[in-house]
């Protein structure tokens, strides 16, 4: 992909993962003091090495984004290879890439890393403990980053991602919404819905704070079930248009929605050290609402 420069680029940034919704937004979302170089998977397979470190020694990034990541949390279960081979070795590939071309690396990662014991909001500091293949790859993700380039990395760890693209909880229970005539979800997990538009403006902000490193979380404000975020998606769709009738939304158990991969009770994150740096997110409601807000060819 041929780089795309800002109108006064000051940093030189290698985006990874460009086809996922946190990729999708940071392109929307590019500054003009960025000159971004955005890789999709037909463009770069993390899983090769060689062709990570060669396009991070081509462009010559300040700053590398590993937004790449395997996602299908369930299918992981049965796909552990595969979710190792992305989510592990590609975040070491990435890594080593950023080591040769003394660039600063940026990793996401995410709160599957815990195992929702804790009743309070998860420190950056609290002890991982994942309970399925998808957070353990992606623990083992975060610890090659640490291994290689220690606390000169920036991971930053988010939660229940969503956006106008890509495949996610919001755009499911739309259709789901359309569909039936009754929706059943579970009410108890918690943690909280992120907006990909906001994630992606904090990503692109922490590049202006390069002592903004180690471990960091960041998510929408607030506290939410999978029922919560599914009720506020139909009372916003219904206000925005998106939807034409309202349905009833059960609240179920997590006993009663069996899935492939285990689920935490609880994995709200403790922002407080990204707000404190880079400012405060909006409560995920209002985000919700914005995102809805957007044109609906975005949204």
């Amino acid at each position: 992909m041929t780089p795309v420069a800002g109108e006064s680029a000051r940093y030189r940034v290698l985006l990874l993962g460009a086809q996922g919704q946190v990729g999708w937004e940071l392109q929307r979302s590019q500054p003009p003091s960025v000159k971004l170089y955005a890789l999709g998977r037909q463009d770069l397979d993390i899983r090769d090495a060689d062709k990570v470190c060669d396009a991070a020694a081509s462009f010559q990034p300040d700053c590398l984004i590993n937004a790449a990541a395997y996602t299908a949390v369930d299918r992981a279960e049965s796909e552990a290879g595969m979710a190792y081979a992305i989510n592990r070795d590609g975040a070491a590939h990435c890594a080593l890439a950023a080591q040769s071309c003394g660039a600063r690396l940026i990793h996401i990662s995410t709160d599957f890393v815990f195992d929702g014991a804790l009743s309070t909001p998860y420190p950056p500091g609290a002890p991982v403990a994942p309970l399925g293949v998808y957070g353990g790859s992606k623990a083992a993700g975060e610890q090659q980053v640490r291994e290689i380039l220690g606390d000169a990395a920036l991971i930053l760890r988010t939660a229940w991602v969503y956006s106008a693209h890509g495949n996610n909880f919001v755009k499911t229970m739309l259709r789901l919404m359309a569909e039936r005539d009754v929706l059943r979800v579970v009410g108890d997990q918690a943690g909280t819905p992120t907006w990909a538009a906001g994630l992606a403006r904090a990503i692109w902000s922490a590049i202006d704070h390069p002592d903004f490193t180690g471990i960091q979380h960041w998510t929408d404000a607030g506290v939410a079930s999978w029922y919560d975020f599914a009720v506020a998606i139909q009372e916003e769709a219904l206000a925005a248009g998106r939807l034409r009738r309202s349905i009833p939304i059960e609240m179920i158990p997590t006993s009663g929605y069996p899935t492939p991969a285990p689920r935490a009770a609880y994995t709200v994150l403790d922002k407080s050290s990204s707000y404190a740096t880079l400012g405060p997110a909006p409560h995920w409601r209002a985000a919700l609402r914005q995102m809805f807000a957007e044109p609906e060819e975005e949204a």
